[in-house]
């Protein structure tokens, strides 16, 4: 495939109740020099029907699909990717803000390796515009079941401005070439959120493709508006699928060393922190993540 193409580009943004910052979204996306893309905004269930607001913003190529329930973020993209006609789908936070010439650097690395499966920007944090979020991630730590990003929370003095392999995606800003949904299938749909992205990185890496970090792309994100930062269904989702993707990317060695480190080093931990702090919502939601994995398959529809 040739630069000079302009392949189609499939943009796909979720809503939960947030039409607002959606909007501010797509309005970003109205200052992109690439031209050659659609853009699907699906609507996870919200209260109040979106369609009228986003209409009235006379967005280019827009197509609203309502979901009549909360797919989650693994359900609501997948139901997007369904309905993309792209030849890449940039999978996108609707809590972001896109830079320019953002597509065109997405698209660049891909040009150059056939392999790269999924190519990734830097992302710094919109209210703190020069500090970084993600330049890479980190290989997963396969005891504690944990990863980092790259560069994470540092003044961005260009340091990460180079491009290379990196060990997961980012699922706030992530382009995706279509023969790698068409091979490795779409999100494991049982993360509902949270862990998502990196297992099916993961499952991208393992069926022979690189996923590619790119300096040279920027957008900016406003981070955790949905969910919030010390929320318990957070507790909830991030305990359950933390084991989760232990259970669907380790072989037995590696899982039995994580099982036990969470059993004897996590577990009491975040009990006696949740009761010493009184968080006795997160302490449930920590609990119920956990003993959901004993009576739960780790198989998913993909």
């Amino acid at each position: 495939m040739e630069p000079h193409l302009q392949p189609l580009v499939s943009i796909i943004a979720l809503n939960y109740n947030q039409t607002n910052v959606t909007c501010e979204f797509l309005e970003s996306t109205k200052l992109l020099t690439y031209r050659n893309f659609e853009t699907i905004v699906v609507d996870n269930g919200s209260t109040v029907n979106p369609t009228a607001q986003m209409n009235a913003g006379n967005y280019p190529n827009l197509k609203i699909l309502l979901s009549e329930k909360n797919l989650g973020f693994t359900g609501g993209n997948n139901l997007g990717m369904q309905h993309a006609k792209g030849d890449f789908i940039f999978i996108v936070n609707n809590d972001t803000e896109v830079t320019p010439d953002l597509i065109e650097r997405l698209l660049e690395p891909f040009y150059k390796d056939g392999k790269i499966g999924v190519v990734c920007p830097k992302i710094r944090f919109f209210h703190h515009p020069n500090v970084i979020q993600y330049a890479g991630f980190h290989k997963m730590n396969l005891l504690t079941g944990r990863t980092g990003a790259v560069g994470s929370r540092e003044e961005d003095k260009g340091q990460y401005d180079g491009e290379g392999p990196t060990h997961c995606a980012h699922g706030a800003a992530m382009m995706v070439k279509r023969e790698v949904i068409e091979n490795v299938g779409m999100f494991a749909d049982k993360f509902f959120i949270y862990y998502e992205e990196s297992d099916w990185s993961a499952r991208i890496i393992r069926a022979g493709y690189t996923i590619y970090y790119t300096g040279k792309g920027l957008i900016y994100h406003k981070e955790s508006i949905t969910m919030g930062k010390e929320s318990a269904i957070k507790a909830y989702y991030h305990t359950r699928n933390r084991i989760l993707y232990m259970r669907r990317n380790t072989n037995k060695l590696q899982l039995t060393s994580f099982l036990l480190f969470f059993t004897f080093f996590t577990f009491p931990k975040s009990v006696l922190k949740y009761t010493v702090k009184g968080q006795f919502e997160h302490l449930k939601s920590f609990l119920k993540g956990t003993f959901w994995n004993v009576t739960n398959s780790s198989y998913s529809t993909i």
